[in-house]
Parts: C-alpha cells; sequence; structure tokens
C-alpha cells in the first residue's frame, strides 16, 4: 500500500496531533498496544519531534512485545532460539566448514577489498537525483539517496566484540576509515549486538559529525547512546516514523525483523532489534539489518513496497537448526526481496567475519543459485567485493565454479 504523499502529511498531523519530546507507543506486557498510547522517553539527552503512521489505512501489521519480565520477543511462530544442546553441539561438536584462508594474497584474488568511489574521487561525492549504494563489508552500507546520506550499522573495528584482543575478528578488512567517508546525515542501527553496534565506530563517527548526524535506533538503545555521547537519537517502536532535519520530505521508518538482542551477561532482549524503511518522494530503500525470516517482510511490502533497492542479510546460516531462528539462509533472502517487491537488492552480512559454519564464499554461490529456481535475473540481487557500489554487479564465473567444487567436495 502507498505511503500517503508528502501534502497529506498536514493533514494527518491535524488528526491524530504530533508527538512532542519522546511521547511515542511503547509495547506494554504481550504487545497488544494502543498506538496512540504515549510513552515517556527514556532520555532527556534527545529533545525530538515524531509524526506516527497514517493510521487512516487501517493496515493489520505486527506491533513489537514485550514478555511478563519486559524483554522484547518474537511474535511469530518462525521464531526459535537453539537450545542449550543445539548450542552445545555447535560449539563443540559441529564441523567449521568456514574455511577462511590464512593468506592475505589468497583471500585479495577471491575477495579483494576495493577503494571506495569516495576516496579514489572526492569530487564524485555530488550523487545523482537517483540512488546509489557503497558496501563497506558486514552489514555497513553507505546509501545516498535524493540528497542525503545514510549509514547502515556501521563496524569499522577489527574484531566484532566489546575488547579489541579477543572475540570474532574481521578477516577482510574495511575499505575505509571513518575520516574518509562523506558527510553522513543519518545512522540506521538494527540491533545491540557487537557486529551491527560497534563502540568504537559510534565514538568516531559521533567526534567527527556531533550533532549534525541523527541516530535511528530501536527501543532501549537511547541511553546506551547518549552515554557514548551522541545527542541527536531517535528512539523509535516497529512503525513509528522520523525525518533528518531539513530533510523531512525522506521519512524512516523502524520496521520489524525477527531476532534477538545481548551486549552484556544480564540484558538479554532488553532492547528491541528492527529493520529500517527509507521512503523518499522519488525512491524507497530497504535494510534488513539482521534477520531470520517472518510473515513481517510481507507487511512491510504491502505497506511500503516497491523497493528500489533492498539491503538483505544472505550470510552466517549453517548448521541450520541453530541458526535459522536468527540468519536467513540466501533462498530466504530471495524470498525477502520478493516480499517487499524490491526492483533490487545488496547482498550483506557476509564476507566479513566468520560467524557461524558456511563456507565463506557460499553464500553469493547459493545467492545465484536461488534467484535462478525462481525466475529471477542475477542482477536483481547482486553481491560485490567491499568497498564496491553495486548495480549490476555479480560473482565471477571462476569464483562460482571454485565454490561450487569446494562445496561439493564438502558434502562428498
Amino acid at each position: 500500500m502507498e505511503k500517503p504523499k508528502s501534502s497529506d502529511r498536514a493533514e494527518l498531523e491535524e488528526t491524530t496531533g504530533l508527538v512532542e519530546d519522546g511521547d511515542l507507543p511503547q509495547g506494554a506486557e504481550g504487545g497488544k498496544v494502543d498506538p496512540r498510547t504515549p510513552r515517556k522517553s527514556s532520555s532527556s539527552r534527545s529533545s525530538r519531534k515524531s509524526f506516527r503512521l497514517d493510521y487512516r489505512l487501517e493496515e493489520e501489521v505486527t506491533k513489537s512485545c514485550q514478555d511478563k519480565h519486559g524483554r522484547w520477543t518474537n511474535p511469530w511462530p518462525t521464531w526459535r532460539f537453539p537450545s542449550y544442546s543445539m548450542l552445545l553441539r555447535f560449539l563443540v561438536l559441529d564441523k567449521n566448514h568456514s574455511s577462511v584462508p590464512t593468506s592475505k594474497e589468497v583471500l585479495d584474488s577471491e575477495l579483494p577489498v576495493l577503494e571506495p568511489y569516495f576516496v579514489q574521487n572526492p569530487e564524485a561525492l555530488d550523487s545523482p537525483a537517483g540512488m546509489r549504494v557503497t558496501w563497506l563489508g558486514h552489514a555497513t552500507v553507505l546509501v545516498e539517496m535524493e540528497g542525503v546520506n545514510i549509514l547502515t550499522d556501521p563496524i569499522f573495528s577489527q574484531r566484532a566484540s566489546f575488547l579489541q584482543f579477543m572475540g570474532p575478528k574481521r578477516y577482510r578488512g574495511p575499505p575505509c576509515t571513518v575520516e574518509q567517508l562523506p558527510r553522513i546525515d543519518a545512522v540506521l542501527i538494527s540491533h545491540s549486538h557487537y557486529d551491527h553496534l560497534d563502540a568504537g565506530s559510534v565514538a568516531s563517527l559521533n567526534a567527527r559529525f556531533g550533532g549534525e548526524l541523527r541516530w535511528f535506533v530501536p527501543l532501549g538503545l537511547m541511553d546506551w547512546l547518549a552515554k557514548m555521547g551522541c545527542e541527536n537519537v531517535m528512539e523509535l517502536d516497529w512503525w513509528e516514523e522520523n525525518c533528518v532535519p531539513g530533510h523531512d520530505n525522506i521519512t524512516f521508518v523502524c520496521t520489524p525483523s525477527q531476532h534477538w538482542s545481548k551486549r552484556t551477561a544480564w540484558d538479554d532482549n532488553r532492547s528491541l532489534w528492527s529493520s529500517w524503511s527509507v521512503l523518499g518522494p522519488n525512491h524507497r530503500f530497504f535494510f534488513a539489518g539482521d534477520t531470520g525470516y517472518c510473515p513481517s517482510f510481507q507487511e512491510i511490502g504491502r505497506r511500503f513496497g516497491p523497493f528500489d533497492l533492498a539491503a538483505i542479510p544472505i550470510g552466517a546460516y549453517l548448521p541450520r537448526d541453530v541458526m535459522k531462528g536468527q540468519h536467513v539462509d540466501p533462498e530466504e533472502a530471495v524470498q525477502i526481496h520478493q516480499d517487499l517487491q524490491a526492483k533490487q537488492s545488496v547482498a550483506i552480512h557476509w564476507g566479513t567475519f566468520a560467524l557461524a559454519y558456511d563456507y565463506y564464499l557460499e553464500p553469493p554461490v547459493r545467492l545465484r543459485e536461488a534467484l535462478e529456481q525462481k525466475g529471477l535475473k542475477p542482477e536483481s540481487c547482486v553481491t560485490g567485493s567491499p568497498g564496491s557500489s553495486p548495480h549490476k554487479m555479480e560473482t565471477s564465473s571462476t569464483d562460482v565454479c571454485k565454490t561450487k567444487h569446494f562445496i561439493k567436495r564438502l558434502k562428498t
């Protein structure tokens, strides 16, 4: 269903009223809430003015929900968290097939890190009237859309950890530094896991851009950002929206995903997780963040599709019984692409950290096979090297043959 035009917003705001100073809806226990129920902001560090979605549409969508202990939960039957026995088997018995080469020369030949176009030629930063995306590794993408520069789940650190001498280490480095980035107007955060909310990257971005940068986060993360010194933070529930000052023709909507959150031993699911839908007058962008497959992508597609571009994860999916609830595989990524009615998608969440046991070059190969099975063109969901700005970028035929041979050898 089409989003109301910006000219209709004034009429809508007269009907529902603007919500100021953090008065936004909050999911109560069980998640069944009246979206017009006000919520007090958890932080006084952010002054904000928010507007609600057009509830005149009267369209059923899945709302966020909490259990009786105030922890966020996934409301779909597709959600399941691995049991302790599954996790023990995963950590002790399952074979790790990621097989990431230790040789930098081999990695450079199979998955090169490219210098982004804006580092090569800073004068090329004036993006065309359309949309341009640059994959910066893992779930970090730079999206230039109608005069607004958006960065998603930024991680420029070497490890996805609270300590930089332990924890998952990236095998492909970031293609640029925070200092080399162009102007950033908005940062989208999907959830609190270390590979998506990196303290070092947040601190560096805040040091460079300060209050000029607007942070969009799901419920429960405002206080963490405030402690990091970030001033301009928008904390939103699913289906709430806001904008960047001076660019109110582009709407940022916090939309659902199927995942979980944790940064410490005692904060399990104390903050919400989300995807993000960015709706402009001429273009629409979707960022899936980190997610398992759930029916809500159909809801997002019906409400805001078609999208011109979607960033969808394709990696960290094996063993399947452990990862299915929280990480989509390439076949499910293609299904999300279709659910969103996306014209084109870019593959993310692969080629950076070995977070699961799938062979590190397998995701793009399985993605191509899934597209073929669905009768879709290879360029409808593209992969590229970190630092690339893909439009019709695909894995080379040589890489495909090598990867298929390796996968066949694993199965035998």
